[in-house]
């Protein structure tokens, strides 16, 4: 039998820790099921300096747990590691993990992303062997090295400055004449020392048994660089592969398709974070957006008369 809640939600990143607060203080009874660890890939960022409230700044896992504490003081019940492996997505709403059956009257889908691969020769044959997607995972390993970073939006210009403290020597290297990260991330980079490599597609990481240095096509012609790590962040993907089983509707990269109440096709059905279709995948954007999905699955659960269709 299916263990009754009024609303379920599936992933504890910020969207889903968001959701869950103000689902909870709304005096939703609330599940939050999460994969993984809470906090999702807040958790591998070495700094958050957008984020507002926070002046100096925050590192990523301190704000995951700070987030985490004030879900569950809310009341929320946040059971992990446990995976969502079906939906059923008729009137009532079923989640069924290896541990048990749960069923709400809503459900908000918050599963994140996770690290696009590169898709270079030996990028799998040596991953955890210097190839890495989280420098502040495995950037220690590598004190006093030579590393390369792949990327040019802010999260590798961030991950970057974090390795500058730590390697010998860091390069970063972007396909593009010009990196996609903030102005100011792009002026610390040079006030730190960090080599940029633009225009520039890796074609093969190469290593015996560990990563020894890069095969390069800059401006068109070959290059070899040595190095001992290549931390890889290239964007993500989105975690929609349950939903697209469930019936819900996704666009052309896989995201999942809200319209401005946070809503997919499928009614009592919300969507929120960096899973969905909206063009920003920020820490802000991803609260704002769980937020308002919880707000509307307290209308459609508890005010049906004005919410449902």
């Amino acid at each position: 039998m299916a263990e009754r809640w009024e609303l379920l939600i599936i992933g504890a990143g910020p969207a889903g820790l968001a959701a869950g607060l103000y689902a909870a203080r709304s005096g939703l009874k609330t599940l939050i099921v999460e994969a993984n660890i809470p906090g999702g890939l807040l958790l591998e960022a070495p700094k958050i300096e957008n984020y507002p409230g926070f002046p100096e700044g925050i590192a990523g896992q301190e704000l995951a747990s700070r987030m985490l504490r004030q879900c569950q003081s809310a009341g929320a019940e946040l059971r992990y590691p446990e995976e969502a492996l079906e939906l059923q997505l008729g009137e009532a709403k079923q989640v069924k993990t290896a541990e048990g059956l749960y069923e709400g009257e809503a459900l908000i889908l918050a599963m994140g992303t996770r690290h696009r691969r590169l898709g270079a020769p030996g990028e799998e044959r040596l991953r955890g062997r210097g190839v890495s997607y989280c420098a502040l995972c495995d950037g220690p390993l590598f004190k006093d090295r030579r590393v390369a970073i792949v990327g040019g939006g802010n999260t590798a210009a961030s991950e970057a400055l974090y390795l500058a403290d730590i390697a010998s020597e860091v390069i970063l290297i972007h396909r593009r004449p010009a990196l996609r990260a903030e102005r100011v991330l792009v002026e610390a980079l040079e006030k730190r020392g960090v080599k940029l490599i633009l225009n520039a597609v890796v074609e093969e990481i190469v290593g015996e048994e560990e990563v020894e240095g890069l095969r390069l096509r800059v401006d068109g012609r070959p290059m070899e660089l040595g190095v001992e790590a290549i931390f890889i962040s290239v964007g993500q993907e989105p975690n929609s592969e349950l939903a697209r089983s469930a019936g819900v509707e996704l666009d052309e990269g896989g995201y999942i398709i809200v319209d401005e109440r946070q809503r997919t096709n499928i009614q009592g059905v919300y969507a929120a974070g960096d899973i969905t279709n909206r063009p920003y995948k920020q820490v802000g954007t991803a609260v704002a957006q769980g937020i308002t999905a919880a707000l509307e699955a307290y209308g459609y659960i508890r005010r049906p008369y004005y919410y449902r269709e």
